[in-house]
């Protein structure tokens, strides 16, 4: 199967996690024997080099640096001259997915969004771009409850979930330095306060945590686990690789996710595939709850409160380092779904 992926940004520009998603999906094709082509802005370098391939991937230019007007122009030939048998649309901005779907329809190849909620938007033509995929696919709930309200019908947007890699948690050595962790980048929507309320009602007995990530909060989160009196029993990691977060939740007993914002929840998943307590503090605006709902060592809770009971209860939970009942979010099954969609829209080619 042939494969055009439509993004003017990629990985190499912008980090963005929806842009992480499209790369891995692509890389991964690539290394199935799929022929995959990357319709974007230049992001390499030589000014007469209009093709670069990459990881199996191959990037075409379209325009030599982002912009928007230039890209959505030049974009009709670009793909008539690539000839996809599927085109994969990286939602945002909606005017390069809006174009890619009449071309997709003039071409007569169907044209997959794949929609992951953290891209730049236009309320005018988020509902043109909804209504006119032969098929949208979303990370979570959330985010398909979203594209839903935009226009889109209910049969032609489908979730699929960000992927782990569970031969990694599976080999992992365990680290079983702390009790309590909590992941996330430390921006404004991390929502550190309530673990930080929460270990402090706990401060007689006897735990540990770790808060792995870095971000402009990084500072005021720091002072408020000192105005607290706990900082002397809470590690800030800093950023730390995937090997060395899997190995930290292998040997932690409850993984708190409390971020206001999260169209889908990775470390979560990554937690849970390692056998944590899993614990969710509900938010409007967060798929994270969407994880843990039917799953025995998944709690979910609405305040700090409720966050320390849980951690208290943990107590009483036999530890684990791996979770089977998570392997369906592994890579390769992931893009086994996402294989499934391109045939659903009459994709050729399937290896």
């Amino acid at each position: 199967m042939h494969v055009a992926f439509v993004s003017m940004e990629t990985a190499h520009h912008v980090d963005r996690r929806g842009l992480e998603r499209a790369q891995r999906t692509a890389r991964m094709l690539a290394d199935r024997g799929h022929d995959v082509t990357y319709l974007c802005a230049q992001w390499w370098g030589g000014e007469a080099v209009p093709t670069f391939e990459h990881e199996g991937i191959e990037y075409r230019r379209v325009t030599s640096k982002p912009a928007a007007g230039a890209f959505a122009a030049k974009l009709p030939a670009a793909l008539w001259r690539t000839g996809p048998d599927v085109v994969h649309a990286v939602h945002g901005p909606p005017r390069h997915v809006a174009v890619a779907e009449k071309v997709g329809t003039m071409l007569r190849t169907p044209v997959l969004v794949d929609w992951f909620g953290d891209g730049p938007s236009d309320p005018g033509s988020e509902s043109r771009v909804a209504s006119g995929a032969d098929l949208v696919t979303t990370p979570s709930e959330l985010v398909r409850t979203r594209v839903r309200e935009h226009g889109a019908d209910d049969g032609s947007v489908r979730i699929v979930p960000e992927s782990i890699d569970v031969d990694l948690i599976r080999e992992a050595p365990t680290d079983d330095r702390f009790d309590v962790v909590y992941a996330r980048r430390l921006d404004e929507h991390a929502n550190v306060s309530t673990l930080l309320l929460a270990l402090a009602e706990r401060r007689r007995r006897d735990w540990s945590a770790a808060i792995i990530g870095d971000g402009p909060e990084r500072e005021s989160i720091e002072a408020a686990a000192r105005d607290l009196r706990i900082d002397d029993r809470i590690t800030f990691t800093g950023s730390l690789s995937e090997r060395e977060r899997v190995s930290i939740y292998k040997g932690a007993h409850v993984f708190a996710q409390t971020a206001s914002t999260e169209v889908f929840a990775t470390e979560l998943l990554r937690a849970l595939a390692c056998g944590c307590l899993g614990v969710v503090e509900y938010q409007a605006d967060s798929s994270a709850h969407e994880l843990v709902e039917g799953v025995d060592r998944g709690r979910r809770v609405t305040s700090p409160e409720g966050l320390a009971d849980v951690i208290t209860e943990a107590g009483n939970v036999p530890r684990r380092e791996y979770n089977d009942a998570f392997g369906q979010f592994d890579h390769d099954a992931v893009l086994d779904t996402y294989l499934d969609c391109y045939e659903s829209l009459g994709g050729v080619g399937l290896l």
